[in-house]
């Protein structure tokens, strides 16, 4: 074979293999995904994630912006923004803001003196978004605001003496939480949401999940019949050595089954993270950092493929999330 022959077959080859990563579980290669990359919160198709045009851009340097959520109506992501940076991710101030999917109408919802962490929305109709503040005392609340409320101006859901953590919700109104709660014990609950800490309380059965270690970054799919989720060996918390996993999900029953591994099956040491669902609930993408730099997966359930969505591997790209589908 010449040297022009077998370059042009390797030009072949990946342009064949791009084709194929632009493809969805519907097909559809227009589905828009918000992402980090380097610091910054960027919004493209599926077929275009280069890390090229940051819908929005901090006023200083140093500051950086995480883990977009995207509303379910309105075309519009919550992020936090980290304005004083720390060893310790828990010590980091943030603020959170609101921004239209093109970068236009940024709202400030919180001041830069507290640590907020990753906000999401409802799903019942209202568009609230809901986020986990840290207590003095070094557990997490849960706050609600609304869009359009000044900063600072909110509701907390739960109450101040234990710790609570949302991860998702549901178009009833329920709340999917990590909680440490007083009575139940520690695990994880659909919460129905009420200001001042009067939140009620439902256990979900993990199935066992727990009991070999944490789940995190749980997000329930959008027809309510599943999660992602990252699960770890043990109960110490660390960044990396998750295993991305897909479990059943009823909501009736408050059960969680069938749990199985779509990436890092042996807990190998890498930053295996953030697992969202695709709209349709049929496709799961997730950042996988094995070399260096975050790149992002699309997992299809229908046939148990994996492909590779980002373009650019001298980018870092971490928390992917899909249009219109809150986590």
């Amino acid at each position: 074979m010449t040297k022009a022959l077998s370059q042009a077959l390797s030009m072949l080859f990946l342009a064949c293999a791009l084709l194929i990563s632009d493809k969805t579980s519907a097909g559809d290669s227009d589905i828009r995904f918000s992402y980090y990359a380097n610091g910054r919160i960027y919004v493209d198709k599926v077929s275009e994630i280069t890390g090229k045009h940051p819908i929005v851009v901090p006023p200083e340097k140093e500051w950086q912006d995480f883990k977009p959520s995207w509303s379910m109506t309105g075309d519009m992501l919550v992020f936090f923004r980290r304005v004083k940076n720390d060893p310790r991710v828990v010590n980091w101030k943030t603020i959170l803001y609101i921004v239209n999917a093109d970068g236009t109408g940024l709202q400030k919802l919180t001041d830069g003196n507290h640590t907020n962490f990753n906000p999401t929305w409802t799903r019942d109709g209202k568009n609230s978004p809901i986020w986990n503040r840290k207590h003095p005392q070094g557990h997490f609340m849960v706050i609600r605001s609304m869009i359009g409320n000044k900063p600072e101006i909110f509701e907390t859901l739960t109450d101040k003496s234990y710790h609570n953590w949302v991860h998702s919700s549901l178009a009833d109104g329920r709340l999917l939480v990590e909680s440490n709660h007083p009575e139940m014990g520690y695990g994880y609950y659909l919460m129905t949401p009420k200001p001042k800490g009067k939140s009620t309380y439902e256990r979900i059965d993990d199935g066992g999940l727990l009991r070999m270690g944490l789940l995190i970054r749980i997000s329930v799919s959008s027809d309510e019949k599943m999660i992602t989720f990252g699960h770890l060996k043990g109960h110490k918390r660390k960044t990396v050595g998750y295993a991305i996993s897909i479990a059943d999900l009823d909501i009736k029953n408050l059960k969680i089954a069938n749990a199985r591994v779509i990436a890092n099956e042996k807990h190998e040491p890498f930053w295996y993270d953030y697992p969202r669902w695709t709209k349709d609930s049929k496709s799961v993408i997730y950042h996988a950092n094995t070399t260096g730099k975050g790149r992002l997966f699309l997992y299809i359930l229908a046939d148990g493929s994996t492909r590779q969505v980002s373009r650019n591997n001298d980018v870092d790209f971490r928390y992917p999330h899909v249009e219109d589908a809150p986590k």
